[in-house]
């Protein structure tokens, strides 16, 4: 019998492949679910909102909603907190979750692990687990945390993944205590062997304090990050160059969210994603299916632009890392203008020429830096 050859293609591949072919059927296939929201760090700029008073879903919860996700056809799973090994039943859930056959990522501050619970992730092996590295010295990431001790501890639990042959993937938030360190972050991850990524964006927490955004750094500064970084700057000249004019949508929620994916919180409450979640539909009331296919399209996709605001007639909006979340957060519209990610975005489209910007800049790094330092020297 004559064999069948089925070509290798990377992960990658497989992954856009997938999301190319399920995009416009509404297939939720990529999830985030908070196990908790109690951690025992207490990082300056977190969004969390712990509400000690508010019952976290029970392990059989999260089965149930696990086998109704699996049902309707969840494939990437993402279980974060809060600090999810806070949780006595985490292993248990985590393992349940594993065998339904989800590709899971765990999100960890690395502080809590212990030999026994890495040997499970090794038997229960995730497709990655991502650590937060705030610093690379005791004080600085101590700074940030304000857990004595921290530093030590996560080092101490990056390096049993490590052993234990754990895919692993460090980041950091990059904020102004932290700036100073990032590359001696990244160089320390590098020499480890292992990915690295970092975030300059900070928002408002959940509640709507804005507390966490007086750590952010310049929208100068995010711009000389995305130069100095090889990996950003490549993928901004790629976007810059594809797409040289904004995606026209009517609908106000126009991305991934609701469409591929979801996010569910610690207390069951569904909704389109992370940051977004003013509209919610409680699943310990209903199952997953009538949110996803009733609530979701109902109730949020259906939400239509308007066009008075001027984030929706912008040229430069798919440039800018702002969403309806993120707009009702911090300018309490979901429609309004959020003013640190506007400068962002105006400034990045002048140094990587996009739209109407396209001309004012050339290609080479002088004239990038020249534009940073005048848009530097206006705003001092």
């Amino acid at each position: 019998m004559e064999c069948i050859y089925i070509p290798k293609i990377s992960y990658r591949e497989f992954s856009e492949s997938i999301h190319r072919k399920v995009g416009e059927k509404r297939i939720p296939l990529n999830g985030s679910i908070e196990v908790t929201l109690r951690c025992n760090l207490r990082c300056l700029h977190c969004y969390c909102s712990y509400n000690s008073q508010k019952k976290e879903l029970s392990y059989k919860d999260f089965c149930r909603i696990f086998d109704e996700i699996a049902d309707m056809g969840c494939l990437w799973l993402l279980i974060t907190g809060g600090e999810p090994l806070l949780r006595e039943d985490f292993l248990k859930i985590y393992t349940y979750a594993k065998k339904k056959g989800f590709i899971i990522t765990l999100f960890t501050n690395a502080t809590l692990l212990t030999p026994s619970i890495v040997d499970c992730l090794k038997d229960y092996p995730p497709f990655a687990v991502e650590v937060t590295l705030y610093g690379i010295t005791k004080s600085t990431y101590e700074k940030i945390t304000r857990i004595p001790g921290s530093f030590n501890r996560c080092i101490e639990g990056i390096h049993l993944l490590l052993e234990r042959k754990i895919p692993l993937r460090l980041k950091t938030v990059v904020m102004n205590l932290n700036k100073h360190e990032l590359f001696k972050i990244k160089r320390f991850a590098e020499n480890l062997g292992v990915e690295f990524r970092f975030d300059p964006l900070i928002n408002p927490k959940l509640d709507g304090s804005k507390e966490p955004c007086k750590l952010r750094i310049s929208p100068q500064e995010v711009i000389e990050l995305d130069l100095m970084d090889k990996k950003r700057k490549e993928a901004w000249e790629e976007f810059c160059k594809k797409f040289p004019s904004p995606i026209n949508s009517e609908w106000l929620y126009s991305c991934s969210a609701g469409r591929t994916s979801f996010h569910i919180d610690p207390y069951g409450d569904l909704s389109i994603c992370i940051i977004e979640r003013f509209h919610t539909y409680n699943l310990l009331k209903g199952t997953f299916k009538e949110g996803w296919e009733t609530f979701i399209p109902e109730k949020i996709l259906s939400l239509k632009k308007d066009n008075r605001y001027e984030c929706n007639r912008c040229q430069l909006r798919d440039l800018c890392d702002r969403c309806p979340g993120w707009s009702q957060l911090e300018a309490g519209n979901p429609q309004e203008v959020v003013d640190y990610l506007c400068q962002i975005a105006h400034l990045r489209a002048k140094v990587f020429g996009f739209g109407r910007e396209r001309k004012e800049v050339g290609k080479n790094e002088k004239e990038r830096k020249e534009i940073l330092l005048q848009t530097s020297d206006k705003r001092s």
